[in-house]
């Protein structure tokens, strides 16, 4: 297991919030999403080996959608981990007018 959401690369933060916003989305949905946000191409080998490291530190599960496809899903730790983080960027934000 990890240390949690500090040990992670902004890359696989980003995957985990991407997890977060849809209902059980599948690894080509995942890519598209942040193909979108990066504005460029996202390589099968950059991005399974980092879901699987998130599912190996206990913050993501992997089910089957059918035999060619997975689903990925937040674990309730990954849930708990995503919710610290949020506090923890919140304390250094919530002087700003973006939060208003």
């Amino acid at each position: 297991m990890g240390q949690g959401m500090h040990d992670l690369t902004g890359f696989q933060r980003d995957l985990l919030y991407v997890i977060a916003g849809h209902d059980q989305p599948h690894g080509l949905a995942i890519k598209a999403e942040l193909e979108d946000y990066y504005d460029q191409e996202i390589h099968h080998g950059r991005l399974y080996p980092n879901l699987d490291a998130l599912v190996d530190k206990g913050l993501v599960e992997k089910g089957e959608l059918d035999r060619r496809t997975n689903y990925y899903a937040l674990t309730q730790r990954g849930q708990r981990e995503l919710e610290a983080r949020r506090e923890w960027e919140h304390q250094y934000l919530k002087d700003m007018e973006i939060l208003a």
